[in-house]
């Protein structure tokens, strides 16, 4: 049996790491945001880049908007900010165990989607 090259050196082991690299950069809270938004805007990358895109986009949006929304009643109530304040902590804390859970579906070579909002995603910022 003859030798063969490590893994590292076959072409589509290194397209691999480098994808995981970017979708893992893609799914950081709140910084993949960026990333995820100028990959959307030039329309590059390959169909699992820019799905995730979709979906990082989506969840960074839906958190800011949510976030934003309990933060300002909470501000304006008296009687709700308490209980407002909880829920928005609860909010970012999923928006945070969510993102981190892709991140750990990227490292094991899995599929990033969640049921319901990555359909959701595709259908809000796919550009026909």
């Amino acid at each position: 049996m003859q030798n063969l090259p490590p893994i590292e050196n076959y072409p589509d082991h290194q397209d691999s790491a480098t994808s995981k690299r970017v979708l893992f950069l893609y799914l950081i809270p709140m910084l993949g945001f960026f990333p995820s938004f100028w990959t959307l805007y030039r329309h590059q990358g390959s169909r699992e880049q820019l799905a995730v895109s979709r979906l990082s986009m989506t969840l960074g949006l839906t958190w800011m908007l949510g976030y934003l929304l309990l933060a300002s009643g909470a501000a304006t109530s008296d009687f709700f900010a308490l209980r407002l304040l909880i829920l928005n902590s609860f909010l970012t804390s999923g928006y945070f165990l969510v993102s981190v859970y892709l991140i750990f579906r990227v490292i094991q070579g899995k599929s990033c989607r969640l049921p319901g909002f990555s359909g959701f995603a595709e259908r809000m910022l796919r550009k026909h």
